[in-house]
């Protein structure tokens, strides 16, 4: 059998995020016999922080850059055609607005196939808002198939045109054989990061972005402070609200015992220090941070927004409270902490799921299948070819 031939594609500055995750295991766990993945990422020459090289470095996968002057740096389509046709590519696999356009771009003069998956649309600027992800869902109408990482990215991307029986969600997953906690160092760890056995840690994991509402999260350490001396905060994670986070923080008098603790290598040690886990989000897709809490046996309070209701299930795995609430998420953390047993159960139920459900190789067994009928249907003719522009 002929491989499918598959180039991820992604343009992402800094040090990326929950599809990054994603896209490189994927391509590090596809059968080569069955699927060559060539994962490629458009990286602005500009931008000093970005580290997915590195992050490819350390895994078995065919990883391409290719590097852009600027953002409208019209060098990057020979480039991209280069490649597809040095690697014979069947399916181009976009991620995001920009490599959307690429996708859609590479199909007309290259006769690939297009697909994305959709992993929702923050939106930083007016701009992005405004302009891009409005474009970015026109050009998906064309788009022979969408992946939705949760179903509320289905709906949205429904309501935009795109044809519904071209959307598929495939949640994302974990791969809770790397994900899993060993109890015996949890004591070492929390001495490493200056936890003492009275403390009780409220952790989170994200980029330090608007969407993100650390400023909530902050907010609601403050007043549980007041019933738990012992808490500690400790967020991981970079982004471009750093300094009005500390701004606060060190406003409410909380630079001691409050700690952003930036771009973190070591994800896994911090969640075997954390008591709770908190997301805080107004907005999300299918969160990997809180993918990683779950098999990591880490309780779980989040807010109950995008894809978060499909991946934790309320009083069953977590508790999701709603968002915009400085209230509803102290209390949400502070049921955890009175009640470790009911917490307890909690947890165990989550790791059951990533185990089963929500387990990475269940993603990829789904998307590899998505690969192969996209693949057949393009060899035999029967495919519904994009819309022409």
């Amino acid at each position: 059998m002929t491989p499918v031939r598959v180039l991820e594609l992604r343009s992402v500055r800094g040090t990326g995020g929950g599809p990054e995750k994603t896209i490189l295991q994927g391509a590090a766990r596809t059968n080569p016999d069955r699927y060559l993945i060539t994962v490629c990422y458009i990286r602005d020459a500009r931008d000093p922080v970005f580290s997915i090289n590195r992050r490819a470095s350390l895994l078995p996968i065919d990883y391409v850059e290719i590097v852009e002057r600027h953002s409208f740096d019209r060098s990057i389509v020979p480039a991209l055609r280069r490649l597809v046709r040095e690697r014979r590519i069947d399916i181009v696999h976009a991620h995001d607005y920009k490599t959307d356009v690429l996708a859609w771009w590479l199909h007309r003069v290259e006769r690939v196939i297009p697909m994305s998956t959709a992993h929702g649309w923050a939106g930083h600027t007016p701009r992005e808002r405004l302009v891009y992800h409005p474009l970015d869902k026109l050009v998906l109408r064309s788009f022979p198939k969408v992946i939705a990482v949760a179903d509320e990215i289905r709906d949205q991307l429904v309501r935009a045109g795109v044809q519904a029986g071209r959307v598929q969600t495939i949640l994302n997953g974990i791969d809770h054989t790397k994900f899993r906690r060993d109890r015996a160092r949890d004591r070492t760890i929390r001495e490493r990061l200056q936890i003492g056995d009275g403390h009780i840690v409220i952790g989170a994991v994200g980029r330090l972005e608007k969407e993100k509402r650390y400023d909530l999260l902050i907010d609601a350490f403050a007043a549980l402070r007041v019933t738990f001396a012992g808490l500690r905060l400790l967020v991981a994670g970079e982004g471009s609200l750093r300094a009005t986070l500390q701004h606060r923080i060190n406003e409410l008098g909380l630079a001691d015992v409050c700690h952003l603790l930036g771009q973190r290598d070591d994800v896994i040690d911090l969640y075997h220090a954390f008591s709770v886990f908190v997301q805080s989000s107004s907005n999300e897709g299918a969160s990997n941070a809180l993918l990683e809490a779950m098999a990591l046996e880490t309780p779980v309070v989040a807010t109950d927004v995008g894809g978060t209701p499909q991946v934790v299930r309320n009083g069953i795995d977590g508790l999701l409270v709603r968002p915009g609430s400085t209230e509803a998420l102290a209390e949400g953390i502070g049921t955890v902490i009175r009640d470790p047993v009911a917490a307890a159960t909690r947890v165990a139920a989550a790791r059951r799921r990533v185990e089963t459900t929500l387990s990475f190789d269940t993603r990829m067994a789904t998307l590899e299948a998505v690969y192969s009928d996209l693949y057949t249907q393009h060899k035999t003719g029967s495919q519904v070819a994009p819309i022409p522009a």
